[in-house]
Parts: C-alpha cells; structure tokens; sequence
C-alpha cells in the first residue's frame, strides 16, 4: 500500500521559516515527479512547487517562487519543502503528491490532477 506522510507543519510568525518532509512508502518514487500543493479554507488546492523525478528541474507557483525551495533525497524515497520569508497568506493545509507516470516534466506537473497518490496534508499557520 503506498502511502504520502508529511511532517513538519506548525504554527509560525510572519517572516518566519519551516521544512516540510513528505516521506513516501509501499514503492519507490526515485522515477517519479513529485510534487506540493496548498489548500486555505474555503479555497481549492494550488500548486506550490514540483521537482521531477532527477531533482534537477523544480517548479514553483508565482506566490511562492524566490521564498520556497523543494527538494528530494530519492535514497530516502523523500521530498522537502524549505519554506522562508512566511506570510499570513501562505497558511493553508499542505499536501504531498506523486506522479504514476515516470519521468515527467513541465507544465504538466503544475496540476493535481495528474498526480496519483496524495498525503493527508500537514497544517501550516503564519500568524501576523
């Protein structure tokens, strides 16, 4: 059974930093894009950033670009997300997810909707 844990998530002042970790499970991802996406209350989930499967190419949604970084240790089967310079905006439920498909890039990979396994998401809350 493949499973998406992520960790990390926490209540945090504007301006501050946190790291997400997604640990995944059940089957390697090391040829496998992998990416994070964001849900707030009463919003639908946006992409946040994506990396594919050689970790040499990332992708990031404008909000975040320049502040967050994503990264992936496939030894680990894991992926990180370094946020920094938080701001109230940015408090939503953060989501993990994994590409079936192998070797994928681009575009593509800024919908969630080609991805095929999901974790059950970690709470990050920037306060004012």
């Amino acid at each position: 059974q493949v499973q998406l844990v992520e960790s990390g998530g926490g209540l945090v002042q504007a301006g501050g930093s946190l790291r997400l970790s997604c640990a995944a499970s059940g089957r390697t991802f090391s040829n496998n894009a992998m990416g994070w996406f964001r849900q707030a209350p009463g919003k639908e989930r946006k992409f946040v950033a994506a990396i594919t499967w050689s970790g040499i190419l990332t992708y990031y949604g404008d909000s975040v670009k320049g502040r967050f970084t994503i990264s992936r240790d496939s030894a680990k089967n894991t992926v990180y997300l370094q946020m920094n310079s938080l701001k109230p905006e940015d408090t939503a439920v953060y989501y993990c997810a994994a590409d079936r498909e192998l070797y994928t890039v681009g575009d593509y990979l800024r919908h969630s909707t080609n991805y095929d396994y999901w974790g059950q998401g970690t709470q990050v809350t920037v306060s004012s």
